[in-house]
């Protein structure tokens, strides 16, 4: 059923992304499809992978955990978007390749804790509250700078570039100012000493044409891809 599924959606979202790619004056290759698999069986991601997807992502991390015991880590890049409890900080790097969601500095202190402890830098991308929702995790755009620069600091993280989440409105206007203003931190957090991030992980399957549009280089996608999800 999943393959079927996806041998009509993929080929889909990779001609939107490419063309939206083109609109923005970029390369279809600058962008990576991340497909996230939340509340879908086993047998979704065995069909993406059967299909050449390799970048998987959950949002939550005990779903994760379960997913890469069972299907192993070779030939997959395991991404966790979703929020990330600060006590769950060594899940996240028994399991992780890329943690999109690094929201507060506390988080940030304990998985660089961690990872000095293990010998090597965690990936990571912090996420900005650009919209300012109560419902949104992640810095307030105003501070995300300063808080970037404390996360840089930190010896045991990577920080490869910013995330985050739009309103889900059918508003354009609103979700491009959103896409924009995460483009706008990350071009001030360049010049940072040592921020070397790049990634721009926005986009989800209700607007990611519009954040490829706007500079997108991941796009987090779901139900276009697999469908609504079981009950």
């Amino acid at each position: 059923m999943y393959e079927a599924q996806l041998r009509e959606s993929l080929p889909r979202v990779r001609e939107a992304i490419e063309a939206a790619v083109r609109r923005s004056g970029r390369e279809p290759r600058e962008v990576t499809v991340v497909a996230v698999t939340k509340g879908h069986p086993l047998a979704a991601l065995k069909a993406a992978l059967a299909l050449g997807i390799r970048d998987l992502g959950e949002n939550r991390i005990e779903e994760l955990e379960e997913r890469v015991g069972l299907l192993g880590r070779e030939a997959v890049v395991w991404h966790m978007v979703g929020h990330l409890q600060s006590r769950k900080a060594r899940q996240a790097l028994a399991t992780a390749d890329l943690l999109h969601s690094l929201d507060t500095l506390k988080l940030a202190r304990r998985l660089s804790a961690f990872a000095l402890e293990d010998g090597y830098r965690f990936p990571v991308l912090v996420q900005v509250n650009v919209s300012g929702e109560d419902t949104k995790s992640g810095f307030p755009a105003d501070q995300a700078v300063e808080a970037i620069h404390q996360i840089v600091g930190l010896s045991g993280l990577e920080v490869r570039g910013l995330m985050t989440m739009a309103p889900f409105v059918d508003d354009d206007k609103l979700l491009r100012r959103t896409f924009a203003g995460l483009r706008r931190v990350l071009e001030e957090a360049k010049g940072l000493p040592g921020f070397v991030g790049h990634e721009l992980s926005m986009g989800m399957t209700h607007d990611f044409e519009l954040a490829v549009e706007e500079g997108s280089t991941m796009v987090r996608i779901g139900t276009a891809l697999f469908g609504e999800r079981p009950r």
